[in-house]
């Protein structure tokens, strides 16, 4: 397993996505084999098989849930003077300014500019300094950055 960082409020989210799980969930589960059993013959009865089949993942989430919460590095925010997971960086591609935040693959979501301290772009940045020019090769492209702010 990877390290698990994390930011205090992906934490949150875990937890609370455990807690639904552990709670409406399993119940709600539970109800439909309880009401897919009164079908009849459960050996040809797909609807309860079904319902086995999605307690088996749920039970399996929950697990996985409690694993990475067990074993969450949390990242917190210090003043840098270089990238380091956490770090909230602008970066200049090619005059477009880009917004990004440094996290762990567990929180990653470029399409909010949390990117993955794992990623050919939080690989190559990490450790830089404001004012850094970095080259990046993403699918064999070599695309130039440079370091604008780091927060």
């Amino acid at each position: 397993m990877t390290d698990n960082y994390i930011t205090p409020e992906g934490l949150e989210e875990l937890k609370k996505e455990l807690n639904y799980l552990n709670t409406e969930k399993t119940k709600e589960i539970a109800d439909l084999i309880k009401h897919t059993a009164s079908f009849g013959d459960l050996k040809e009865n797909f609807a309860y098989h079904d319902a086995k089949e999605k307690q088996a993942f749920l039970q399996k989430r929950i697990l996985e849930l409690k694993d990475r919460i067990r074993n969450a590095k949390i990242i917190e925010k210090k003043k840098s003077n270089v990238i380091e997971i956490g770090s909230d960086v602008l970066i200049d591609f090619d005059g477009k300014k880009q917004k990004i935040t440094i996290v762990g693959s567990e929180q990653a979501d470029p399409i909010k500019g949390r990117i993955s301290y794992e990623s050919p772009l939080g690989q190559a940045i990490l450790t830089k300094s404001k004012g850094d020019k970095v080259k990046i090769d993403i699918n064999g492209e070599k695309i130039e950055c440079k370091i604008i702010k780091i927060e």
